[in-house]
């Protein structure tokens, strides 16, 4: 799983699983290739989708 937190560009169109700091899934975001990622509940989380 790669990583990335808000604001970063999409690096490949998919869902991305947002997730919190213990490492739960809190939900997902449908994203585009180039898009910005999008803002999330908490700075906290982040946002991986599979390699």
């Amino acid at each position: 799983m790669k990583k990335f937190n808000s604001g970063e560009t999409a690096p490949k169109t998919g869902t991305y699983n947002i997730v919190d700091k213990s490492g739960k899934k809190v939900t997902t975001a449908n994203v585009k290739k180039g898009d910005t990622l999008p803002p999330t509940q908490s700075k906290n989380y982040h946002f991986e989708i599979d390699d």
